[in-house]
Parts: structure tokens; sequence; C-alpha cells
């Protein structure tokens, strides 16, 4: 299989998705961006830095590049302006200037964060995406979208600002916990239920093996994911049009992630916000009542939460109205034509949106 892909910008080549089974190509791709003899600042958290940030650094140093690191707090209650403003200082007390460079080493939040800050400072510096998370190597390290929460709002403040190359050392999965692991499963979901009708299939096909971690099998799900992410963004990558359909499952998921002060992760809101948007689905009749449950239960499997406990649904609707996604009074609401076709809607009522959280209380308390 060919361990790279092309991602267009602007019908141009813009940047290359590698993917490696170590970090002993990294030093060799950075230098080929023309970077030897520049500054780079490896931004990375405080989990992934004791996993990977030496390993990483190592594997730069010796050539004529200069190589600082940052760790910042992990954790999404950290994503905002605040530790910003700190990595602007700490590029500032080290001189780099605009032709230096940014490494991103870790998950979505780690990726968009330090983004922004590329984005940002002095106009605009060049970044690396190293995702070391299944979340961030199969969607967020994709397509250029950076940012930081602002008063609890996912994303709400941020930039389009492509990469100059997304890294994947598909290793780094095997030392996700378990609930990190499956939180990022949400989003391959995803990915089929868009998409690809035969890609969402072959998840199911392949449940034991995607939960064992089989390395080919992971492989072979990391690129197809990466795939799908890719055609969507060089279709549409400053989301005008059909880059909303990846946002499939997170109007209702980021109104959840905020109602429940981000104790659950990312992945786990999406796959709630899945099953609510396949549930008006079902209820438009647009997907049969089989196709809901199905989709419903599969993520079950997958260690995904299908069920919240008891919760004040008028104030999860009222967040959905401060989502970035809404457009004046109307919520743009991701739904299914069938499994693999999705679309755009901004009809979708408050109601449907409260039938649909009453479902996902109903099925705790009586499934």
């Amino acid at each position: 299989m060919e361990n790279r892909l092309t991602v267009n910008y602007m019908n141009k080549p813009c940047y290359d998705i590698v993917f490696e089974k170590d970090f002993s190509h990294l030093k060799d791709e950075i230098s080929d961006l023309g970077f030897d003899g520049r500054k780079a600042l490896v931004v990375t958290d405080s989990n992934v830095d004791s996993l990977y940030a030496g390993e990483v650094v190592n594997c730069l140093e010796g050539g004529t590049l200069k190589v600082f690191k940052y760790v910042i707090p992990a954790g999404e209650e950290h994503k905002n302006l605040d530790e910003i403003r700190k990595i602007y200082e700490y590029l500032v007390s080290e001189h780099f200037d605009r032709h230096d460079l940014l490494i991103a080493l870790g998950g979505g939040v780690v990726g968009d964060m330090t983004g922004f800050a590329a984005a940002t400072y002095l106009r605009g510096v060049a970044f690396v995406q190293i995702p070391t998370t299944l979340l961030s190597q199969t969607d967020s390290s994709i397509g250029g979208k950076t940012g930081v929460d602002l008063s609890g709002i996912k994303n709400m403040v941020g930039a389009f600002y492509m990469p100059r190359l997304v890294y994947m050392n598909i290793s780094t999965l095997k030392t996700l916990d378990d609930r990190q692991y499956a939180s990022g499963f949400a989003e391959v979901m995803k990915h089929g239920l868009i998409r690809d009708q035969n890609y969402y299939s072959w998840l199911i096909e392949n449940m034991y093996e995607i939960n064992d971690r089989d390395p080919e099998v992971l492989s072979e799900m990391v690129r197809r994911s990466c795939e799908i992410k890719k055609a969507v963004v060089e279709k549409d990558p400053t989301e005008k049009g059909d880059r909303a359909l990846l946002n499939f499952g997170h109007t209702l998921g980021h109104a959840i992630e905020k109602y429940m002060n981000f104790e659950m992760f990312h992945g786990e809101c999406v796959a709630l916000g899945c099953i609510a948007a396949a549930f008006i689905s079902w209820k438009r009749e647009l997907i049969s009542m089989e196709e809901y449950y199905e989709i419903r239960d599969m993520f079950v499997p997958f260690n995904l939460p299908i069920s919240i406990d008891s919760v004040d649904k008028e104030k999860i609707l009222d967040l959905t109205k401060s989502d970035k996604k809404a457009d004046s009074d109307r919520i743009r609401f991701i739904l299914l034509k069938k499994i693999g076709k999705a679309f755009i809607d901004d009809t979708v009522t408050r109601k449907e949106m409260s039938d649909a959280l009453d479902e996902l209380i109903y099925v705790e308390n009586n499934d």
C-alpha cells in the first residue's frame, strides 16, 4: 500500500499525509520541506511528552535543525487563548521568526492549538502535524482547521491554516488508553455513515480486529478514513458547503460536551450526537427503523455510549444556538438520506432535537 496521500488546496498540491510504522523517516520528511538550518518547536502535552516527545526530538536532532520543546497541560479545558498566549511568549523569547517551524505532537487539542498559534504568530509560520491519537489521525489533523475554545464553546476562535506535512506513526495507537481509542472511533464511524456505506460495512466486519488494534487493519482503517476526509476537504476547503457534512453528530454532540463540562470525551459525545441525528433521520422516514437501530447498536461493541443520564434538555438545546455552525436563528444539522449519504438541513426543529435527546435517555432506562 502506498504510504502517502497528497492533499490538494485550490486544485494544487498542498501537503502530504505520510503513513509510517515509526518515526525513523520524520527527519528526512522535514528536511525535504526545506527547514534545514532553521528552528523547530515541538509542541506536545503533558501526557504525550513522556511517551514520544523525547523520541521525536532525538529523531530531529543531529543535523542543522535546532529543536526546542514546549509542553502544554493535557485536556480540553486548556484549549484556550491563555495557553496560546504562553506559546507566543515562548516563541518570542526564543526568537522564532516567520521562516521557522512549529510541530504539533499529540491529539486533536495539541494539533488545533499548535495550528492556531502557527496561523497567527507573525501572521503565519509553517507547521507540521504528528497526530498520535485515533481521532487526530483519522480526522482533526487533516484539512487545516485550527482553533481554541472560548468561554467553553468549542473552537469558537480559529482559522483555516494548512499544515506543511501530516506524519502518522500508526504504532502510537498502541499506547492509547481504551477510552481515548474508543473516542477516536466515533469519528471513524462517522466517515462511513456520511460518505461510504462499504466502509461502514467493513468497519462492522472487522470490529474484533479493530478492537484488538491489529496493525494491518489499523493501517487500512486510518488510511481509508483519511481518504474520505481528504476528498471532502479538497472539494470544500473552508466549509462553504459539503465540508459541513463532517459535522454529522456534532451539533448535539458539542452541546452535550459543553453541558457535561467536558467530563465526557469528544468522541463519546459525537457518538451520542450521531445516534440523535440518525434518530431524526429515521423519524423523517429517510432511513429505516432497522438502519437506525443498527447504527445505534454498532457503537456498543466499540465501547462508545448510546445513552446518557438524566439531563436538562432545555440547557442542551439552548447550547446548540451558540454553536459556531449556527446560521442566524437556524441550526445547520446533518442528516442521513441513507447510510453512506448525508446532507445539510436547516429545518430541524427544537422539538425534533428534544425527541432525539429523549431517545438517548430512554435507551438507558428501558433497554
